[in-house]
């Protein structure tokens, strides 16, 4: 018995060695799949698309895109050598010739080429800034962005501005045109907040034809804070920076007839002598209009109101409002607005009797309430 079930225990090893002899052989090496991003012949290709090429089950072992001249264009492998991109940008309506090879892990090789022509776009829109790169603003300061030319798809104009701070912040775009959109936080920026703004618009469509014409790299940084809160009753500007009182000015404000408006203003730009010409917001000289010439001068908005300093009114300043809509100041205080005051910091304006700021006079943004503000106005 103990034989016999040594014998059974011999058949059944004969059977594994029968179970080995038919497994299966390993599969054939596969042969590489090379594809390329653009089809031959393909026509109006966007610059700003990546041109790739592609190796599955295998690896590219050369890769070479061309210009009309027969440059060729720079490009990146990635470590596994299974993808090539072009680094350099295409240029507008021109042809090109994209050639790779790859070799599949069967050892055959394979070659796919390409030739392809990009758009011919109808116009160039080019994109400038405010503020501009390496500037130190104010807390109240949005990041505008002017195209030159009107933008019909604003939501995909949306996605070639990038917005990167630190620390970060959330913030929503607002279309005041159709060439013209702002960016800003809920609140007014904290003081130190590092901001990048990206412009990447070349080779890419704004819709009608328009194409950008060139990306920009834009960085500033938030300063102190600063807000003037000027009351229209008192006659007076009460300067606080980063929350602390450290002035506090006697001014006069907008005649009953040229109430200075209400709300929230933010600098502009500043001259140390200027004329302030009523004829260039309409107003002619024999209706009352005036050319005066000022000093210590900061823009406050669009449409003329401005920190300046006005000797002449310095008995009324503190008492009275006399002025067409700006704020007057003593020459001294003037000057020490000038000198203390930066782009981007906030003037609040209060019982001037005046109608409310416009949100589109100068940088009239906080006028519009958040709740409006993200909805775009596209």
């Amino acid at each position: 018995m103990l034989i016999a079930g040594c014998s059974g225990g011999a058949d059944t090893a004969s059977g594994g060695a029968g179970g080995e002899s038919s497994s299966a052989p390993p599969p054939p090496p596969k042969p590489v799949t090379l594809t390329l991003a653009l089809n031959n012949g393909a026509a109006d290709v966007s610059p700003g698309l990546p041109v790739i090429a592609t190796a599955a089950d295998g690896k590219l072992t050369d890769v070479k895109l061309t210009n009309p001249e027969g440059k060729v264009v720079e490009g990146k492998m990635n470590p596994e050598s299974t993808q090539w991109t072009n680094t350099e940008p295409l240029g507008y309506a021109k042809t090109y010739k994209l050639v790779a090879t790859a070799t599949g892990a069967d050892g055959k090789t394979e070659t796919k080429e390409s030739s392809f022509t990009t758009v011919k776009p109808r116009t160039l829109t080019y994109v400038s800034t405010n503020p501009q790169d390496g500037t130190t603003i104010g807390v109240g300061q949005p990041l505008a962005f002017y195209f030159d030319e009107p933008v019909a798809d604003k939501v995909a104009a949306e996605k070639m501005l990038e917005i990167t701070t630190e620390p970060k912040v959330e913030g929503a775009f607002y279309w005041f045109n159709k060439k013209e959109v702002h960016w800003r936080p809920e609140k007014f920026w904290k003081s130190g907040t590092k901001i990048t703004m990206h412009v990447k618009v070349y080779g890419k469509h704004v819709g009608d034809g328009i194409y950008g014409q060139e990306d920009r790299t834009i960085t500033t940084t938030v300063g102190d804070e600063v807000i003037h809160e000027a009351d229209g009753q008192t006659h007076q500007v009460i300067t606080k920076v980063n929350g602390q009182v450290v002035r506090t000015m006697p001014t006069s404000m907008g005649k009953p007839a040229d109430a200075t408006p209400t709300g929230t203003y933010v600098l502009m730009e500043k001259y140390n002598h200027m004329i302030m010409d009523s004829t260039t917001y309409g107003l002619a000289l024999e209706n009352g209009g005036y050319k005066t010439p000022v000093d210590w001068a900061f823009r406050m908005s669009n449409s003329g109101i401005f920190f300046h300093g006005a000797p002449w009114s310095v008995g009324d300043q503190g008492h009275r409002n006399v002025s067409h809509g700006c704020l007057n100041l003593s020459p001294e205080n003037a000057k020490w607005v000038f000198d203390n005051s930066k782009q981007g910091d906030v003037v609040i304006v209060t019982n001037s009797g005046g109608p409310a700021l416009e949100s589109w006079d100068g940088f009239g943004d906080w006028q519009v309430p958040w709740s409006t503000w993200v909805q775009g106005n596209r």
